[in-house]
């Protein structure tokens, strides 16, 4: 299992910043896709933004032009630069990452994190 440490999250007020980071450890060959996913209460979990190994990425349209991701190959770790908060945006975020253990396409992983509690103040 690939093992994924997350750190970032906090309270802010509305309009403030956070900055996310998940680092992925363990035994990797290959990351292909980076993830951060929120759930609030009572709802279901949403992804928020994704980065492929090509450097593609997605956002959902409440996140657009407020939210960066990014990843840094070389220390296996993805960001989530998230800026104009809203008290909307209040949620556990997760982190997801999918790849290959080995260079064998049955060592595929898909493993997420414990998650962090991002809360944004009115």
């Amino acid at each position: 299992q690939v093992q994924l440490v997350e750190s970032g999250g906090g309270l802010v007020q509305a309009g403030g910043s956070l900055r996310l980071s998940c680092a992925a450890s363990g035994r990797i060959f290959s990351i292909k896709f980076m993830g951060w996913y929120r759930q609030a209460p009572g709802k279901q979990r949403e992804q928020v933004a994704a980065i492929t190994s090509d450097g593609s990425t997605n956002y959902a349209d409440s996140v657009k032009d407020r939210f960066t991701i990014s990843r840094d190959n070389a220390k296996n770790t993805v960001y989530l630069q998230m800026n104009s908060l809203k008290p909307e945006d209040t949620a556990v975020y997760y982190c997801r990452v999918t790849g290959r253990r080995t260079w064998s396409p049955r060592s595929e992983y898909d493993d997420w994190g414990q998650g962090t509690q991002v809360t944004v103040s009115s």
